[in-house]
C-alpha cells in the first residue's frame, strides 16, 4: 500500500505537487488549487504533531467502522469526501506560498520517518499507528491532487 515513508512515493507526490498551476480547474468540491494545498498543509501539521487534531466524538464512532475500509486496500477516497471544520481553507491563497509549505512538511513528515509522527488521536480515525500516518497522508494528498487532475 502506498505511503509518505516510501520515497519514491513521496517524489511522485510532489511531482505532481509541482504540476499545479493558479488555473489548474478542479473535477469536484469547491477549493482552489492554492487552497487545497493549504488544506493539505493543515493536516500535515497534524500528522507531524505540530497542530492538536480537534475531538469529534460522532466522527470517532464513525471512524472506528470506516477505518478499516480506509487502512484496508489502495482504494482513492471518494469524491466529496466530508472534511473536519478545522482543515476548511475558504480565504484566498497563493499558490506558490502554500506548495511551498506542502512540500516542506512532505520532507519533513518523510524524513523524520515513524518517529516523528504525531501522537494524537485523528479527530475522526481516533489512535493512528505511524504506518497509518503514513497511509492517510498519501491517501489525501492522492485525492487532492486528483482533484486538479495531476
Amino acid at each position: 500500500m502506498k505511503n509518505m515513508f516510501d520515497a519514491p512515493t513521496a517524489d511522485e507526490v510532489k511531482s505532481r505537487v509541482a504540476r499545479l498551476t493558479p488555473g489548474s480547474e478542479r473535477l469536484w468540491g469547491k477549493m482552489s488549487a492554492a487552497q487545497a494545498m493549504a488544506h493539505c498543509s493543515l493536516s500535515m501539521e497534524w500528522a507531524v504533531g505540530d497542530t492538536i487534531p480537534p475531538t469529534m466524538f460522532a466522527g470517532r464512532l464513525m471512524g472506528r467502522l470506516v477505518k478499516p475500509f480506509v487502512f484496508g486496500d489502495d482504494k482513492p477516497f471518494k469524491r466529496n469526501s466530508p472534511t473536519a471544520k478545522t482543515l476548511v481553507v475558504d480565504d484566498e491563497r497563493n499558490l506558490e506560498t502554500e506548495r511551498t509549505r506542502l512540500v516542506a512538511l512532505i520532507d519533513r513528515f518523510t524524513g523524520a520517518g515513524p518517529a516523528g509522527c504525531s501522537t494524537h488521536p485523528h479527530s475522526f480515525f481516533g489512535r493512528l499507528t505511524p504506518q497509518e500516518w503514513a497511509v492517510l497522508t498519501y491517501k489525501h494528498l492522492d485525492h487532492h491532487l486528483r482533484q486538479f487532475g495531476v
